[in-house]
């Protein structure tokens, strides 16, 4: 956090991890101004302080967050101090659209309504009327059209006074542009806090960005891993860049980079946070601790199996069946739903039920579900029932309206596990699973094929899970001198599918074909017996085969041990890290996945010392990740030239 406008400054109480912050500093800054610049106009003086990072003495909860590494915290007590620091009144907190996304899944409007905060306004909405009478909050991303915006703004002020909060690094010339427009004096203060991206979990963080690649369209050759080439957009650079530094300065960390050799994109967007890291090297100036925390950039096309795979754990099967769009969901088209569920949010912030089953497997939480239906029901003397599916749990609750007013939360989970339920009986979504986890995991050619090709001839396989299973034994059967991918291709066609999900099949291979990939991600041994994990949970809703672990797992693993070779993952710059990471900071160019988030909370777990946190540009379903390979390789028509655009995370 920087200062830019403050009409006091304020003690700290208390010194903590990670903190630099002093009132002596503060005041250094402000008499010698030599890192400042100040702009004033009609005698009035905005003093903008380049290099002050965030003053610890307001939130010992917040050095907390540093301590534990969750970027969930950290963005909820940089909206806590925003509110705070308005002090009491009534207050409209103006958004942008994606600030919106960032303020929405940390904080419910009634969390945010019971801080006096009662009406939430768009910096873009042409509709606000004036409010003299109501304190403006403004969280905006430091774009040219938000502060455009905020210069109209403050031309023509609605409300009483402004405090205004950028999420990050925000130019100089930009801060005086706002002081000029400030001719009535309304602006109280102007800071940067750096919460510029979707904290998902505690230890995952998003960008919502799909399309950050596009093709080469020169297709230079320069080594066996870059054919035919992905280069970066550019806008999708930049913001990338912005997006994990913010995250850097929230966790107060800078840190020691590694990056992906095979991956280009890996490489420029190292380049790009280590020259912002040196350039505001104020901000990045952290109490430095025994062991430098680390930065790991890696490439999605390293991986093109994992976002492929169907998921059996809560949160990410929601998002691969329902879609998750900023921990909404849409059951709209859900047979026979209520009016009050056609949308449902599901925050593990919110909602104890889900923190506690978001990691567990499909049918643990049918059991979970059942077993506080049942605890509800011994309340209820008549009319008591047994309930031994999802069904008997849909109709109870339906006949029950007391208990659906006693219990949202349920009625809400037995819903979505219902709908869960209905799309994997009606999928066949155990048998195609089963298939999947054998071409991710084994090495048996001769049965793959034949499992491939009798599930493509079944009626009720859908079009995307047929041509899921084809893209899994490409990727996997690749160079297998017996492959019959012209077969299994010929096979979609007769099924029906259509000529763009078969076109994909070649897409996915060449955006994470072999000759792409820089590790080891199918390891070409026949694998040891592998124990196929079968959960049987509630009756209907069984869980299937758990075999494959994604490459992130291994890479991790072997970064933990010291074993992470500096030959495919290089350090930017003469330094390296000779002690074991104690806290690492990953990050998916091409997005992240659910599976991967596990794989994070499992390792951070289970791995005393070592503490992880995990970010993709998006965060990924099978449907989303097959449009990033599209937009990747320029094999759509639909994309505009040269455009990326913000995930739904559909």
């Amino acid at each position: 956090m920087r200062y830019v406008v403050r009409n006091d400054v304020r003690d700290p109480e208390e010194d903590c991890i990670g903190a630099r912050s002093s009132r002596a500093q503060l005041i250094d800054l402000h008499n010698n101004n030599k890192t400042g610049i100040q702009s004033c106009h009609n005698g009035r003086c905005w003093h903008f302080t380049a290099g002050l990072d965030f003053v610890c003495l307001f939130l010992s909860q917040l050095c907390l967050s540093v301590a534990i590494m969750n970027v969930t915290l950290a963005v909820k007590q940089y909206i806590s101090k925003m509110i705070e620091n308005s002090g009491p009144g009534m207050k409209v907190l103006l958004m942008d659209k994606e600030t919106t996304s960032i303020v929405s899944v940390v904080y419910t409007q009634s969390e945010i309504l019971q801080k006096e905060v009662y009406l939430f306004e768009r910096i873009d909405s042409q509709s606000r009327d004036s409010m003299k009478h109501l304190k403006a909050i403004c969280f905006l991303r430091p774009t040219k059209e938000n502060v455009q915006h905020l210069i109209q703004e403050l031309r023509r002020p609605k409300y009483s006074v402004y405090f205004i909060y950028f999420s990050n690094v925000i130019s100089k010339s930009e801060i005086k542009a706002l002081a000029e427009a400030d001719e009535q004096e309304v602006v109280a203060e102007v800071q940067e806090f750096y919460g510029d991206f979707i904290a998902v979990n505690p230890h995952l963080f998003s960008l919502n960005l799909q399309g950050v690649s596009r093709r080469c369209t020169d297709q230079v050759l320069s080594g066996r891993n870059r054919f035919p080439g992905r280069t970066w957009e550019p806008s999708m650079l930049s913001r990338c860049t912005q997006g994990l530094t913010s995250v850097l300065l929230a966790l107060k960390k800078c840190p020691m980079i590694r990056y992906q050799l095979s991956s280009d994109m890996a490489k420029r967007l190292a380049e790009s946070v280590k020259q912002i890291i040196t350039k505001e090297y104020e901000l990045f100036d952290f109490r430095k601790t025994e062991v430098p925390p680390l930065l790991l950039i890696l490439d999605r096309s390293d991986d093109a199996i994992t976002p492929l795979l169907n998921q059996w754990t809560y949160q990410a099967m929601v998002h691969e069946l329902l879609g998750l769009n900023n921990n909404r969901i849409d059951l709209s088209r859900v047979p026979g739903i209520s009016k009050d569920l056609r949308e449902v949010v599901l925050s593990a912030e919110n909602d104890e039920f889900y923190a506690n089953n978001l990691y567990l497997n499909f049918g643990e939480i049918g059991t979970n579900i059942k077993n506080l239906m049942e605890d509800f029901q011994k309340k209820k003397p008549k009319d008591q029932q047994k309930l031994e599916s999802i069904s008997d749990m849909k109709a109870f609750v339906d006949n029950y309206p007391q208990f659906k007013k006693m219990s949202g939360t349920v009625s809400k989970h037995v819903t979505v596990v219902g709908e869960l339920s209905r799309l994997v009986s009606e999928r066949q979504l155990m048998e195609v699973s089963e298939v999947e986890q054998e071409l991710a995991c084994q090495n048996d050619h001769s049965n793959a094929q034949q499992s491939v090709r009798r599930l493509l001839q079944n009626p009720r396989v859908s079009e995307l899970d047929a041509v899921r299973l084809v893209m899994l034994y490409a990727l996997r059967y690749e160079r297998h001198s017996s492959s019959i991918l012209p077969s299994l291709m010929e096979e979609l066609s007769r099924k029906g599918v259509s000529e763009r999900y078969r076109r994909m099949v070649q897409s996915v291979v060449e955006y994470g074909g072999k000759r792409i990939r820089g590790s080891d991600l199918i390891t070409p041994t026949d694998a040891v017996a592998i124990t196929k994990q079968f959960f049987k949970g509630l009756k209907g809703v069984e869980n299937v085969y758990t075999q494959h672990q994604p490459l992130l797992h291994d890479t991790l693993d072997k970064l933990i041990k010291g074993r992470l070779k500096d030959s495919q993952f290089p350090y930017l710059g003469a330094s390296s890290l000779r002690d074991r990471p104690q806290d690492i900071m990953v990050f998916l160019i091409g997005g992240a996945t659910y599976e991967e988030a596990l794989t994070v909370y499992n390792l951070n777990r289970n791995t005393p010392g070592v503490r992880i946190v995990l970010g993709g540009s998006a965060i990924h379903n099978t449907k989303s990740f097959l449009e990033e390979v599209i937009l990747a390789t320029g094999h759509s028509g639909d994309r505009a030239q040269g455009s990326g655009r913000h995930s739904t995370r559909r």
